[in-house]
């Protein structure tokens, strides 16, 4: 083969491998819960009594700390969720570039906020704010977990024969 034509070959060929070369990026898929009660007693506890409310709306606010190579952002947004028939909400944010799990449970927060209760007895707001969290990295690669603290609603009069 003609060397000139062996140099053009190799001069098309090393772009692409040296693009081939960067370390892939890390992202995580993080997912945010936490769960409504109503406290019966009205005391920020669960009792015997208390229950688990669904179709409470939640506001959660979060912001994460994503890192390139050249930059480092920050993604913060604020979800509305309904919570579930077991007083569960929840909101699975898919693979964000530049985050990994390591620096998001370091560098991220989400605080849970109540707004409303779809319950008739159980509507007065308690524990009304969280942003206490427990990060758990799970063993499945860049998974990240972030469980927030309960929040209640009470209902208006409090059941002395019950408390």
């Amino acid at each position: 083969m003609n060397p000139v034509t062996l140099l053009l070959l190799s001069l098309l060929f090393i772009p692409s491998l040296s693009s081939k070369m960067e370390p892939p990026r890390s992202s995580a898929h993080i997912t945010v819960m936490g769960l409504v009660y109503c406290d019966i007693c009205s005391n920020n506890s669960f009792s015997r009594h208390s229950y688990f409310l669904p179709g409470a709306e939640v506001r959660l606010d979060c912001k994460f700390k994503a890192s390139s190579p050249k930059t480092t952002e920050q993604i913060t947004f604020s979800v509305n969720r309904t919570t579930n028939r077991y007083g569960i909400y929840k909101l699975e944010i898919p693979s964000v570039d530049g985050i990994a799990c390591a620096e998001a449970s370091m560098a991220s927060s989400c605080q849970a906020s109540l707004m409303w209760s779809s319950s008739k007895s159980c509507n007065v707001p308690g524990h009304r704010v969280t942003s206490d969290e427990i990060a758990i990295k799970a063993k499945v690669p860049n998974l990240c977990i972030y469980s927030l603290n309960a929040l209640n609603f009470r209902p208006s009069k409090i059941n002395v024969n019950l408390c």
